[in-house]
């Protein structure tokens, strides 16, 4: 079998961004709101140690953890099916078979966008969402591998 496709470079800086923003926008303000209720209740400088030891255990998850789901993650278009790996703690691979291909889309949030990237979603007959995801393609590669998987799904008579 041949070797799963990584993610683009980029990714990692856009996976990086994405856990920070996740840091500052809920984890700072829920710790924030946390400490004060607890202050109230317990003493305040309990609070402030307990705040600032999970605060600063955030962070460190949020620099470390994208690297490494950066590096668990990847992609295998074989003849039969797509392959997705994914998972750090837990990995995972799922295989989706080329013949219950419904549909496939690429999308672009604002993040994805300014790191000009995509993202691929295939959809099978299952009907319960995206089956499978891939994050952190250049746009090209992405809009290649939905051509790609449309036509091989297209190609089987069950479809």
């Amino acid at each position: 079998m041949e070797p799963f496709v990584p993610p683009s470079p980029r990714a990692r800086a856009l996976f990086h961004l994405q856990a920070l923003s996740r840091l500052v926008l809920f984890w700072l303000p829920a710790v924030t709101i946390a400490g004060m209720v607890g202050a109230a209740t317990w003493s305040f400088g309990g609070s402030v140690a307990v705040g600032g030891t999970f605060l600063f255990l955030q962070a460190l998850l949020a620099l470390w953890w994208p690297w490494l789901s950066f590096r668990a993650l990847g992609w295998h278009l074989g003849p039969n099916e797509l392959l997705v790996r994914r998972g750090v703690l837990v990995r995972q691979i799922t295989a989706i078979p080329l013949s219950r291909i419904q549909h496939v889309d690429v999308r672009q949030g604002p993040l994805e966008q300014a790191f000009g990237l995509a993202r691929l979603h295939v959809h099978t007959a299952s009907g319960l969402g995206a089956d499978g995801t891939i994050p952190g393609l250049e746009p090209e590669d992405a809009e290649r591998l939905r051509q790609e998987l449309t036509r091989s799904a297209k190609a089987d008579d069950g479809v």
